[in-house]
Formats: C-alpha cells, structure tokens, sequence
C-alpha cells in the first residue's frame, strides 16, 4: 500500500527515531513492504520511516538506478532497522541530493565517501558492513532522517535563506507532486 509522505516542517521530521525490538512489530514486514511500494511510487532511492509518519529506527534503499556509474549497485536493495553509523571516513565530496519530503528543492550536500554501519535486516539478523559511494550517501540521507536531520540542515546558513520561501511553501502544500503527501500547514478545506 502506498503511504503518503510527510512533507517539510513535520514535526517528526526533526525527531530523532527510537529503536524498535522484533516483539514489539509483528507487521514489520508489511511496514516495510508498503515503505518500498511508497518509495518506488514516488521514483526515489531511498525511505525512512519518520517520511511516513512513523517514529522508528527503519530506512529502506535501492541503488539500483545508479548502477550504469556504480555496476555493483546492481540489485542493490536493503532494509536497515536500529542502524548506527560506527564511523564515515575519506574526504567529503558533493552531489545534488533531493528528498521526497522536500519536494523540488535540489543542494549539493557534502558527505563522507566511506561509511561503516551496524544495523539489522528485516529477518532481524545483524550486520556490520561498510559502503562507499552511492551506497554510502544514500544511506547517509537516510540515516540522517532517523537521526531527526534533513539534508536542508547540512546547507549553509546562506542556502537555507535562499530557499526559504520554498520550502514554506513545501509545508503549506503549495508545490506539485504526483504522490500522495501530508502537509503540515496546509489549511483544511484546500
């Protein structure tokens, strides 16, 4: 089932997720599943649970699209719950991130090329692995969402005021997608 994603000035967007135990979702499975039909819905790599409402330690990730400039992304499709970044190494570079809670909006966000991450999979296994490139900034994003950070935190002071108006425009609904959002200002009766 596709959610709807929870756009720019949410508070859940801002708050760091809690960790979940397997006790406490059953349903995980059916969460994650509707968290990769959402995700695939609204064409992005990358979806964490706080984009849908939910205050959880969950992201889900699929590289593939950028397998023609990273050929070992092929197939590339994870889920990580309860993940912690153990270490980003290497030196930081650019690439024009967007998120699908702040649609429209594009900055070049620097980020560690190297990251090692402990995490579980969706059969509750744990690993401890380390990614690099797109692998690694894809995580990064999403990892960043259940930290209560957006990729917006990241620009400078001078960016963030640029864009501005956007991205209240963003909160109130004022922007044009083709999936289903929440708008956290928008008036009722709209």
């Amino acid at each position: 089932m596709k959610l709807p994603i929870i756009a720019y000035g949410d508070p859940v967007l801002k708050k760091k997720a809690t960790a979940i135990e397997p006790a406490e979702y059953p349903q995980i499975g059916q969460i994650i599943a509707d968290m990769f039909e959402t995700m695939y819905g609204a064409r992005g790599v990358g979806l964490a649970a706080p984009q849908v409402g939910l205050s959880m330690r969950l992201f889900v990730v699929d590289a593939t699209p950028f397998d023609d400039d990273e050929p070992e992304l092929k197939d590339f499709k994870k889920v990580f719950i309860n993940a912690q970044v153990l270490e980003e190494t290497g030196e930081e570079w650019a690439f024009n991130e967007g998120c699908l809670s702040i649609p429209d909006i594009r900055e070049d966000v620097f980020r560690c090329p190297v990251i090692r991450i402990s995490y579980y999979d969706e059969n509750w296994h744990h690993h401890e692995e380390t990614f690099k490139g797109m692998a690694a900034r894809i995580i990064q994003h999403e990892y960043d969402h259940i930290e209560g950070k957006l990729f917006t935190d990241r620009l400078s002071p001078l960016r963030k005021r640029l864009i501005e108006k956007k991205l209240n425009d963003i909160s109130k609904g004022i922007v044009d997608v083709d999936y289903k959002m929440k708008f956290p200002a928008q008036k009722k009766g709209r």
